[in-house]
């Protein structure tokens, strides 16, 4: 029998000027944005400077929640549960689980109790 091609998997995020993916990149626009509202504050206060580093710490936060997974940390229990995924999975499934919170309490019963 011959050898065939095995082509690798190409599926992942498209990168835009090498550092930003498409998700990366709309949460940093987002972040910017938000920090553009402090920017705008600020500059009404004579304090452009502060704003314009107010808005770029706003843009890091914004590319940090699109572009970094948590690592898996053997040490760190909870590292073990969630690593490799990206932060913004994990808020998103936090933000779910705060909005629609319902606690189930589970027990074992015995014979005696029935």
């Amino acid at each position: 029998m011959g050898t065939y091609y095995i082509p690798r998997n190409y599926k992942g995020e498209t990168r835009i000027l090498y550092i930003f993916s498409i998700k990366s990149l709309i949460t940093t626009a987002i972040g910017a944005a938000i920090g553009g509202l402090f920017l705008f504050l600020f500059s009404a206060l004579a304090l452009k400077n502060v704003g314009i580093i107010v808005m770029a710490v706003f843009a890091v936060i914004g590319y940090i929640i699109g572009a970094v997974k948590i690592p898996t940390i053997v040490s760190i229990p909870v590292t073990k549960k969630i690593g490799g995924e990206p932060i913004s999975e994990i808020m998103i499934r936090y933000f779910k689980f705060r909005k629609n919170r319902k606690m189930y309490t589970y027990y074992q019963s015995t014979k005696e109790e029935k």
